[in-house]
């Protein structure tokens, strides 16, 4: 089931995506004519990062002995096909193709084996990434670095999902989650342990080799099989 929310003339409708359909109780509204929303509405978004080997290689970076994660605050979120605006801060603005579980209830302390149990499904995240700016919180949590989206896949396996990001057409990413050095089960289990995870929360695993520059004017379209496609584009700084 894909699970989904929309800006339309009756407000803001969660319901079932189906074949371009936003389907909830009797009411069915066609989703070409109305906004797609981020599918949840999170607390917080706790990413993972340096979760790919090759990724570390690519990065020089080291390798790190349990999951190493950063938060982007709700201010992040962007939606399906809204546009990522280059800010006028940076000169080196980065996309991210990565995985995201979408947390279903409250919970704490929750053993791998019983993540399935308080995980609503799976969706795509852009970890947008200013990359020249000093630290993570300036680097990756200003206003629209975390398009989420379309919508939330709730029969999905998430430990051996094929991915790839194209940006303006030329694919850039490609890989599989079973490539992960730490599982979608073991990151949401970590968390659960420093945190109280909410409903809505977002858990993201980490983006594989070849994050790259993006312009504006370049189109990131990112593929989870089985989960969907996140498309964007990125527009002048003037539009920020």
């Amino acid at each position: 089931m894909r699970l989904a929310r929309a800006r339309t003339d009756d407000g803001v409708v969660p319901g079932e995506y189906r074949d371009g359909t936003l389907v909830t109780g009797g009411d069915e509204y066609a989703v070409d004519e109305h906004e797609l929303l981020p599918p949840c509405e999170p607390t917080a978004l706790y990413c993972v990062g340096r979760n790919y080997a090759a990724t570390l290689e690519q990065m020089e970076y080291e390798r790190p002995e349990e999951p190493d994660f950063f938060i982007k605050p709700p201010a992040s979120l962007l939606g399906h096909e809204d546009p990522v605006a280059y800010p006028p801060f940076t000169e080196e603005l980065t996309y991210a193709g990565e995985l995201a579980a979408v947390v279903d209830v409250e919970c704490r302390d929750v053993a791998p084996a019983d993540v399935p149990d308080v995980v609503r499904g799976y969706t795509v995240m852009n970890d947008v990434d200013a990359l020249d700016q000093q630290g993570r919180t300036a680097r990756k949590a200003f206003r629209g670095s975390g398009p989420l989206g379309p919508w939330v896949e709730t029969d999905v396996d998430p430990t051996a999902i094929d991915m790839h990001t194209d940006v303006s057409g030329e694919r850039r990413q490609d890989a599989n989650t079973e490539l992960m050095l730490f599982g979608p089960h073991e990151v949401v289990s970590f968390l659960s342990r420093r945190f109280t995870l909410q409903p809505g929360d977002v858990v993201a695993f980490g983006s594989p080799a070849n994050p790259g520059l993006i312009e504006p004017g370049d189109s990131v379209e990112i593929t989870y099989e089985g989960v969907g496609t996140l498309r964007n584009e990125v527009v002048d700084a003037s539009e920020w």
